[in-house]
C-alpha cells in the first residue's frame, strides 16, 4: 500500500498539472482565441441598408477597384457630385461592417455638393485581404482610396476622410502619413490599440488588462506585422498638425466614451479643430441617433475648410 508521503506527492503533482493546464488555457488559449476572432472573423453586423446601393438614395454612382500599397484589392463606389464639386469625401466604415454603413452619410455629403467614395476596408465586404488589423494596416486602404479619387477619378480637392470607429482610427493614421488628406471627421475612434483591448475585455468579459488583453494586443499586432506602440491615435493626431479634425462622440457610448474624443481633441493642433458629443447610447450610431446635430456639425466643419474659420 502506498505510503502517505507518496500519496501526497501524487496529489501535489496532479494539482500542479491541473494548475498548469488552467494557466495555459487562460493565458495562451483564451488570448489566441480572441486574437483569431479579431483578425480572421468575417462576421457582418446586420445593417438596415443591406442590399441597397447609392441608387436606393437616388444617387448616380460607378464601381471602382483599386489596390492598397501592400497589394490588397479593394472595391467600392464612387458618387460624383452634381455640377462643380466642393471637394471629395472618403467614407470609412467600422469593424464587421461594409461600405453600406456609410450610405446615409454619403447621401448627406452629396447633398452638400461633395463627391463621395465609399469602399470596403480589407477583409471586409467585397475587398480582399487575409486579416483585419483594427485600423492599422487599414490606413493603407484609406490612402489608396484617396489616391483613387484624386488620380483615377480626378476628384476635386479638398479631400476629407470621414470614418466611424475602426474607420475613424484608420482615417487618423492615414492623415498622419498623407498630406493629400486635407481634413478628417473622426467618429468614435479609439485612443490606442493597447488601450482599446484592455477597455473592451474588461467591459464585456471582466478580464484583466494584464496579461490577457496585452497578449491579445501583441498577437494581433504580430499577425498584422506592426508593433502595438505604433498604433497610437494620440500621436497620429499630433502628427496631423494644423489640418482640421472634427471629433464626434456619443454621450452614452461605453465602448468609445466621449473622454477618448476629448483626449484626442486636446492633442490636435489645428486652430480649426472641433468636437461634438451627441445624445445617444449606441457605439458608432451618432449619425442615426442624432442626425440633425450631427449634420449641422459636419456642415459647419466643412464650411470652415474654405472660410478658414
Amino acid at each position: 500500500m502506498p505510503s502517505r508521503s507518496r500519496i501526497l506527492r501524487i496529489v501535489r503533482n496532479v494539482f500542479l498539472i491541473l494548475a498548469a493546464l488552467v494557466a495555459a488555457f487562460f493565458f495562451i488559449v483564451v488570448p489566441w482565441f480572441f486574437t483569431a476572432m479579431i483578425t480572421h472573423n468575417q462576421f457582418h453586423y446586420p445593417d438596415p441598408n443591406d442590399g441597397k446601393t447609392p441608387k436606393s438614395f437616388h444617387l448616380d454612382f460607378r464601381w471602382v477597384e483599386f489596390t492598397s500599397p501592400d497589394g490588397i484589392p479593394l472595391k467600392g463606389w464612387y458618387i460624383p457630385a452634381e455640377g462643380a464639386a466642393r471637394g471629395t469625401l472618403i467614407y470609412c466604415h467600422g469593424l464587421n461592417r461594409t461600405r453600406i454603413e456609410m450610405l446615409p452619410d454619403a447621401a448627406f455629403g452629396h447633398s452638400l455638393g461633395y463627391n463621395g467614395l465609399l469602399f470596403d476596408l480589407r477583409h471586409q465586404g467585397m475587398s480582399g485581404g487575409p486579416i483585419t488589423t483594427l485600423g492599422y494596416q487599414e490606413r493603407l486602404d484609406v490612402q489608396a482610396a484617396v489616391r483613387c479619387a484624386i488620380e483615377q477619378e480626378k476628384a476635386a480637392r479638398p479631400v476629407v476622410v470621414w470614418g466611424v470607429s475602426m474607420g475613424a482610427s484608420a482615417a487618423l493614421l492615414a492623415a498622419a502619413d498623407s498630406p493629400d488628406i486635407s481634413a478628417v471627421i473622426s467618429d468614435s475612434s479609439f485612443d490606442s490599440m493597447m488601450g482599446t483591448m484592455r477597455h473592451h475585455l474588461k467591459l464585456f468579459l471582466g478580464l484583466p488588462g494584464f496579461p490577457i488583453a496585452d497578449e491579445v494586443a501583441y498577437w494581433t499586432a504580430w499577425r498584422g506585422h506592426f508593433r502595438p506602440a505604433d498604433f497610437d491615435l494620440v500621436k497620429a493626431t499630433e502628427r496631423i498638425g494644423d489640418r482640421p479634425i472634427l471629433f464626434v462622440a456619443v454621450e452614452g457610448d461605453r465602448r468609445m466614451p466621449p473622454s477618448i474624443a476629448q483626449t484626442l481633441y486636446a492633442h490636435a493642433r489645428s486652430p480649426l479643430k472641433k468636437i461634438i458629443v451627441l445624445p445617444g447610447r449606441r457605439h458608432g450610431e451618432g449619425f442615426n441617433q442624432a442626425t440633425e446635430p450631427y449634420e449641422k456639425a459636419v456642415t459647419e466643419f466643412l464650411a470652415s475648410l474654405s472660410s478658414g474659420k
